[in-house]
């Protein structure tokens, strides 16, 4: 456990924990995170995870400005659900992902877990676009993608992200209850 390490995942648990209370403030602490975890990832030889942080800082900065400005800067982003086309395509695309990033991991570098690499990267992806259009679904798939974190960290002896990824989880299910909830009491 480096200072990196601690660091980087006291800032990870400060960013989901505004996430799930809607604070913009979210994705700027995110961004720094993200930086961090982009070099301790580096240094573990988990390259799918290096280059999800690297476009996880571009999304950061898209969903800081898609909550505090979106589509109409007058009005705050509010939760929304998606439909089952694009539940489905975007699950497919996670999927295609998974195979393309899988197979160049394991094809071109010496990555220590390719495959559950990618595929974590993949749909995370996924999960992160959805969440910055606050689509209540991506919090279902945060969850099981954070128990998949937690094993591959462990594996890679990375205990104490391991265990941010765990808290992650919880997080992620108390945030599937809280939009769940802003949801239904904003349909009419």
């Amino acid at each position: 456990m480096s200072p990196l390490e601690v660091c980087a995942s006291l800032l990870g648990l400060v960013a989901v924990w505004l996430t799930v209370r809607q604070n913009p403030w979210c994705w700027p602490i995110g961004l720094v995170m993200v930086v961090l975890y982009a070099w301790l990832f580096f240094q573990a030889k988990l390259y799918s995870n290096t280059l999800l942080q690297c476009v996880y800082a571009a999304l950061q900065l898209y969903g800081w400005w898609h909550w505090t400005r979106g589509e109409r800067p007058d009005e705050r982003l509010q939760v929304s659900s998606l439909n089952l086309r694009q539940t489905a395509s975007g699950l497919a695309l996670g999927l295609l992902g998974s195979a393309v990033l899988g197979l160049l991991m394991m094809s071109y570098t010496d990555a220590s877990a390719p495959w559950q690499d990618a595929t974590l990267c993949a749909f995370s992806l996924v999960a992160q676009l959805w969440m910055a259009k606050k689509r209540l679904q991506c919090w279902a798939l945060w969850i099981l993608l954070d128990v998949l974190f937690v094993v591959l960290f462990i594996d890679q002896a990375l205990y104490l992200t391991a265990a941010l990824y765990a808290l992650f989880t919880l997080l992620a299910c108390h945030g599937w209850l809280t939009w769940r909830r802003e949801l239904a009491a904003a349909r009419p």
